[in-house]
């Protein structure tokens, strides 16, 4: 009996444990300054480096899909202000420095619902999409040495990263393409990443078109696929933030 009830015991914690509101050390979430209309303004759509997570000049679409880790705004359904730049935010979040970049989404979560009273519902909706698979004959990714450092940036034709996961590479290539990308590769590291290709609307650039470097520079291929996906529907936000 008595190894019985510990045992309990034990589930119960380690249910606890899972089950736990994860939040940053110190955070703030503020309305940035408005800006003269036609001028430009600096986004930076999620950085996590060292445990602090910065985000700036972001719509609550842009932060939603960093929390709950999705590709497209189509995964974002809600109120049309949130996609509107003229509702935005600069989020700054300190952790320790070796809290994972999965916890830090979810502290995320628990930041927005504090001070933005966001609520949300997920469910799933058939999306037409591009997987990313591996080549017939594997990968030739090369993973990243080190654990420190940003994943890595990008243009229209080239993505280059010392640090980066399949994630970011799929956002990146989504942004890009102008067409949702999901990864399907398994791959759940960091990797070192050099991609070039010639886009299809740039009749100035020479080289190979994204499948074709995709396969011979990272030994990665394209489907074309019909699928469910998540989706994250905002029932409730504040566009003021509450004090902290």
């Amino acid at each position: 009996m008595r190894t019985l009830v510990a045992a309990l015991c034990a589930f119960l914690t380690v249910a606890s444990l899972h089950g736990q509101r994860l939040e940053f050390e110190v955070a703030t979430v503020k309305v940035p300054a408005s800006v003269p209309l036609g001028a430009s303004i600096g986004i930076n759509l999620g950085t996590f480096r060292n445990g602090t997570l910065t985000m700036t000049n972001v719509t609550l679409n842009e932060c939603v899909q960093f929390a709950y880790s999705l590709i497209s705004q189509d995964q974002v359904s809600g109120p049309d202000w949130i996609n509107s730049r003229e509702t935005r935010f600069d989020i700054v979040g300190k952790a320790a420095a070796d809290t994972s970049l999965d916890d830090a989404r979810r502290m995320l979560r628990s930041l927005l619902a504090d001070r933005l009273k966001l609520s949300v519902r997920t469910e799933q909706r058939p999306y037409s999409f591009v997987a990313v698979v591996p080549a017939k004959n594997g990968s030739k990714l090369t993973p990243a040495t080190g654990s420190n450092g940003p994943p890595g940036s990008g243009a229209p034709g080239r993505i280059v990263g010392q640090q980066m996961p399949m994630s970011a590479l799929m956002s990146l290539l989504s942004r890009f393409e102008g067409q949702l990308f999901v990864d399907r590769t398994g791959l759940m590291g960091r990797y070192q990443i050099n991609l070039e290709w010639a886009q299809d609307n740039d009749a100035t650039r020479n080289g190979p078109s994204l499948s074709e470097a995709l396969e011979q520079q990272l030994g990665l291929r394209m489907e074309r696929r019909r699928e469910p996906l998540d989706v994250v529907i905002v029932e409730r936000a504040e566009r003021i933030p509450a004090d902290n």
